[in-house]
């Protein structure tokens, strides 16, 4: 369910992708259980609600929205699909812990994916973070170029996941560990430890970790990369190779948006190639979710009162022509109105007069 707050960030989310000539996508609001249920780990929580419906079959209320896009876009990889929604899902809030009903706003793009088509992804994001708030940061990490230092580790396949569960925690020394456990050379880290040690700007980064891409395919990566970064603002992205996504469904480019004020990731997105595959797809697709729940709070200290001003009338006695003319010119000058016989006990009001 919307708040004061969310209403108008969800209208600019949408302003800003059809400015972009993407075009809307409306969905039910229920899919088959099976679409979920094959792709948990694609979700953000497992929980699911459920219910047969006539014919027997058992639904569920949508928990994501990226899955029954993909379902139900035609697959046409010579084709580039550029999707926008503002969708309810139903699923358990990270805030509350309960079944709710959650606004999200996002973008999808499913075709052919080329560099430019990445930098605009990116930049909608780094835009959707400024619609809510100037004091905001986009993460990019490259999932393949990490995957090839990750390999240079020479450790079994079998423990990859503790070294993914040690990069997203930034732990360095736990990725010592393994190798020491293996024993295998300390010079096997040092290509994964260029890419953690540094962040920041992506100047910055790329120019660093550049000597440590030595092998065709690590400069192949690199050379892509800094060409997609060098579409999006400096001062609103940083490179962050501890940003990860699932390696079942992402690769490339991944990326978290955040905003101060806010503890959790308000926006996250990638390319998610290996879902397409997995789905039988022979398209490449890249998107991201804004949470717009997470504003519930961040609302009630950014944005105060629900209205500037409150023009307070009685019926029986005032000009009800210069009444509305007032509200009018108000309105002209940018703000929001609101004409009442008298105040709202649940709303607050920035400036009250009385005519």
């Amino acid at each position: 369910m919307s708040t004061v707050y969310q209403e108008p960030i969800n209208r600019s989310l949408s302003e800003l992708y059809a400015s972009y000539g993407y075009s809307p996508f409306k969905m039910s609001k229920f899919e088959e259980y099976e679409l979920y249920a094959q792709n948990k780990n694609f979700l953000i929580s497992d929980h699911v609600i459920t219910f047969t419906d006539t014919t027997g079959r058992l639904m569920a209320l949508k928990p994501d929205v990226t899955l029954a896009i993909v379902k139900n876009t035609k697959d046409e990889p010579s084709f580039k699909k550029k999707l926008y929604y503002t969708e309810s899902v139903y699923r358990v809030s990270q805030k509350s812990g309960t079944f709710r009903e959650i606004e999200q706003a996002g973008v999808e793009v499913i075709g052919d994916i080329d560099a430019y088509c990445l930098g605009e992804v990116l930049t909608m994001a780094e835009k959707s973070l400024a619609a809510v708030s100037p004091d905001s940061v986009l993460a990019v990490s490259q999932l393949d170029l990490l995957m090839l230092a990750v390999d240079a580790l020479g450790i079994p396949k079998s423990r990859e996941g503790e070294v993914l569960d040690c990069i997203g925690e930034k732990n360095q020394h736990g990725i010592g560990v393994i190798l020491a456990e293996e024993g295998l050379p300390e010079e096997n880290t040092h290509f994964l430890k260029a890419l953690l040690t540094h962040y920041g700007k992506p100047s910055y980064v790329l120019s660093r970790i550049a000597p440590y891409c030595k092998s065709e395919g690590a400069q192949s990566i690199l050379a892509e990369f800094t060409k997609i970064l060098s579409l999006v603002r400096e001062d609103r992205v940083v490179v962050d190779f501890s940003t990860l996504g699932d390696l079942r469904y992402y690769n490339g480019i991944v990326f978290r948006g955040y905003v101060n004020g806010i503890a959790e990731n308000l926006l996250s997105g990638g390319e998610y190639n290996r879902l397409m595959q997995k789905m039988n797809k022979k398209s490449h697709a890249v998107g991201f979710a804004v949470y717009l729940d997470l504003l519930d709070d961040f609302g009630k200290t950014l944005a105060p009162y629900d209205c500037d001003v409150l023009i307070l009338y009685k019926e029986e006695s005032s000009d009800l022509l210069a009444v509305m003319e007032k509200a009018e010119s108000l309105r002209r000058e940018g703000l929001t109105v609101s004409v009442e016989t008298r105040p709202s006990e649940s709303k607050r009001y920035r400036t009250v007069y009385t005519v």
